[in-house]
């Protein structure tokens, strides 16, 4: 009986534990995009405010900083990813990277958003964040996947009015793989990196 007890015991405060290490992994993510997105508007200002490159290479290492580029160009490759050499998948994260980081300045006003947090779930060292960004009337859910790597919470792709960033650009990338090969989609990525 006394056995049975403990071992109750020791289930139910495994289960607690893990129920307040969640919802602490839940407020610290929370925390961490609130004081990223008061930076970005803070720097963004006003609509109509003009920026020097130096505060717009400062935007863009906030907007991305905490972006995962290697999880996030795995999801985008899917299973070329791995059939591909080492040097081949380090410059498609290089050029991924840079293009995404481009494109993160491409509408300035979606920062400027109001957000509202609806949803943070955690299991374990994944996290789903399900917001509402709401911008001269209207609403807009922008929902953020994440890991825990090297200890600190990081952003897995991002999911703007139900559209998947990495899902988006994995459409692109294996429609021009499957017509003309993985060669042609990295000739792409260097002419569209170059323009960044």
């Amino acid at each position: 009986m006394m056995k049975r007890i403990t071992g109750i015991f020791f289930i139910l405060s495994f289960l607690i534990s893990g129920a307040l290490q969640a919802q602490q992994s839940a407020e610290d993510i929370r925390t961490m995009l609130e004081e990223r997105d008061q930076e970005i508007k803070e720097l963004v200002g006003p609509e109509g405010t003009s920026y020097t490159d130096e505060q717009r290479e400062e935007m863009k290492a906030i907007i991305n900083g905490v972006i995962d580029f290697r999880a996030m160009s795995q999801e985008a490759l899917a299973t070329t990813f791995d059939t591909v050499s080492t040097e081949q998948r380090e410059e498609f994260i290089d050029l991924f990277s840079t293009i995404v980081r481009d494109q993160s300045l491409n509408n300035l006003d979606i920062y400027r958003a109001e957000v509202i947090y609806t949803d943070i779930s955690v299991n374990e060292d994944q996290a789903r964040v399900e917001t509402m960004a709401t911008l001269k009337n209207v609403r807009t859910p922008v929902n953020y996947e994440l890991h825990f790597k090297d200890g600190e919470w990081v952003i897995t792709d991002m999911e703007i009015d139900d559209v998947s960033t990495a899902g988006s650009y994995n459409r692109q990338f294996q429609r021009i793989i499957n017509q003309k090969g993985f060669e042609s989609l990295m000739t792409s990525l260097r002419k569209r990196a170059e323009r960044a």
